[in-house]
């Protein structure tokens, strides 16, 4: 089967381009010029993921769309108007190119939306499906791209499907996971020695092969929701003693009480970050597991492991 990925050139779109031409699928890339894809996936240039994209030759003969391009939540957006642009780029970019793709002929969707369309934090209960009060704006737009692709889906006959994956790692990643791992690989001493939430993860290995099954086993005329996550949960503290280990780097971990840390968070303009590492986000795997028959196949200890070679292996060519 011939499959176009958007944003192939990403942290998750490069392995998944690798794992889909490894399974025997012709894939095409959507990427801007000059972009480096891996070997033997084929690149489809695209200007951009705007609501006047023309995505016809790069859907040419295409059965299946896996969307991973978006415009990705930052800290510190300096944007007049944060969600406007998200909504040009993630609702009205990606609905522009699930209208081409069902015109195209193509029979299956993925869309790679975020947990952030649940919310933020849980409480007790894990996030599933069903749920969805989106409080930033990326959030937001991942929510109104879903209920755009639902309906496109009834109106075609177009199968899609929906992943909400939590905070993705693995070799190659960014953002403030990529900084976590600076901080223990220096031995930074951490205040996150009282954090006793309970934090979803995914391992980049267990995204990819979600997608991978989601692929096989398309729904026509449906708008399926999967939220999606590693087997164990984990607390801020035991995962940073845990990404140490893989390191082989001692955890700096200080009992600084979770209140104070907020407490000084709000007094330093990082309340939101601070509320990040302390509060929960808890993930429910019911829905994809009873739909599909899928469970992760990688441990969080092996997804670390990965992660930590990686680093290593970076460190050494540095």
């Amino acid at each position: 089967m011939k499959i176009l990925v958007t944003g192939a050139n990403g942290f998750v779109g490069r392995p998944l381009c690798a794992r889909l031409r490894d399974l025997g699928h012709g894939v095409a890339g959507a990427v801007r010029p000059n972009a480096v894809l891996p070997e033997g996936v084929e690149p489809r240039n695209v200007a951009g993921l705007t609501p006047t994209t023309d995505w016809s030759a790069a859907l040419d003969g295409c059965k299946a769309v896996v969307h991973l391009a978006a415009r990705v939540h930052v800290m510190h957006d300096r944007s007049h108007d944060p969600l406007a642009e998200f909504r040009a780029a993630n609702v009205a970019g990606t609905l522009r190119l699930a209208e081409q793709a069902a015109q195209a002929g193509v029979g299956h969707f993925v869309f790679m939306s975020s947990i952030k369309a649940n919310g933020e934090e849980t409480f007790g209960t894990p996030f599933g499906p069903d749920h969805a009060a989106p409080v930033d704006a990326y959030g937001i737009s991942k929510r109104e791209a879903e209920q755009g692709l639902a309906e496109i889906a009834a109106r075609t006959g177009m199968a899609v499907t929906v992943l909400r994956p939590p905070l993705v790692y693995g070799p190659g990643v960014k953002g403030n996971f990529r900084s976590l791992i600076s901080l223990v690989a220096r031995g930074v001493p951490l205040p996150l020695g009282l954090v006793d939430n309970r934090r979803s993860l995914i391992g980049i290995g267990n995204l990819v092969d979600a997608v991978r099954a989601c692929l096989d086993r398309p729904a026509a005329g449906q708008a399926r929701v999967f939220t999606l996550c590693d087997i164990e949960t984990v607390s801020t503290a035991a995962l940073v003693r845990r990404l140490a280990a893989a390191l082989g780097r001692p955890a700096r971990l200080l009992p600084i009480p979770v209140g104070l840390m907020r407490l000084a968070g709000h007094l330093v303009g990082k309340a939101a970050a601070v509320q990040r590492l302390t509060a929960s986000l808890e993930v429910d795997l019911t829905a994809i597991s009873d739909t599909i028959g899928w469970t992760p196949p990688d441990s969080l200890e092996y997804g670390l492991e990965l992660t930590a070679r990686w680093w290593r292996d970076r460190e050494q060519d540095l």
